[in-house]
């Protein structure tokens, strides 16, 4: 199996199909990236194994393959950036190494599938799996099927999520598909909270956390996703369904453009330094 993008989505879906039993590539264009998620991973699989994961660390990595380029595979999961281009071009070049028979899936939380499919002569074996963060505990995958996608690569990727131990949920290739059409509106109301002065980060996610049972406020959750994410996220849903409402809050635009990216710049919404 083929993972394109090294990083926190890409490195842990990695290191679950790893923990899997099964042999992963690994490819990531950015410099270092794959060194550095291999990193990761290992920190992951031992705060896992401190925990009890019957999973030996370096049984798992061993299963990992680190390749300079897209490799031969019956699967292609990409993880990169959420950019439509970018990820277009991934497919395109996999739709000429891989196998015709192989699945070519995409971590996507927004961009169409049917766009990827697009780009590809196989269309019936384009695919969203979209895992949440972080990969290795949450336990949905949402299968977004895309017009074209067949019966058979649906059950297929079904049946995969099942011996990942996650469980999957279908979806149509809507924008958002179901899980950001309603999560980003969520915290994108919940910057509006912060800007409008309603009250504080700190008790706009205590009144979330305790007051709807949700493991995270939606503040602290957005700096998780990464404030540009959520940024790119909001604008797809915005141009997909072509409504204002789902613009993104200027403060987010203005943490963005700051570089105050959330945990992964060390500041978002709260200080991670």
């Amino acid at each position: 199996m083929l993972v394109v993008g090294a990083g926190q989505m890409g490195g842990g879906i990695a290191q679950v199909l790893a923990a899997s039993g099964r042999r992963v590539l690994l490819h990531d264009a950015a410099p270092g990236a794959v060194e550095q998620g291999v990193a990761t991973m290992r920190k992951s699989l031992e705060k896992l194994a401190a925990r009890g994961a019957p999973h030996d660390p370096d049984e798992v990595l061993g299963r990992v393959e680190p390749v300079d380029d897209l490799a031969e595979a019956d699967l292609l999961v990409e993880a990169v950036v959420e950019d439509a281009e970018v990820k277009q071009e991934i497919f395109r070049r996999a739709d000429a190494v891989l196998p015709p028979e192989a699945v070519l899936a995409s971590n996507t939380s927004s961009i169409p599938i049917a766009s990827l499919a697009d780009v590809t002569s196989r269309p019936e074996r384009v695919i969203g799996m979209h895992f949440f963060n972080p990969v290795p505990v949450m336990t949905l995958v949402e299968v977004v099927r895309a017009p074209g996608t067949s019966d058979e690569t649906v059950r297929e990727i079904v049946e995969l999520s099942h011996e990942l131990g996650k469980t999957p949920a279908e979806a149509n290739d809507l924008p958002g598909f179901v899980s950001n059409r309603i999560l980003m509106p969520f915290l994108n109301e919940a910057a509006y909270a912060l800007q409008d002065g309603v009250a504080e980060a700190e008790a706009i996610d205590t009144i979330a956390r305790l007051g709807f049972n949700h493991p995270m406020g939606p503040l602290a959750l957005a700096d998780l996703i990464g404030l540009d994410t959520c940024v790119s996220i909001m604008e797809v849903l915005r141009d997909g369904l072509g409504d204002p409402k789902y613009d993104p809050c200027p403060l987010l635009r203005e943490h963005v453009a700051a570089g105050r990216l959330g945990r992964k710049a060390g500041r978002g919404f709260y200080d991670y330094a």
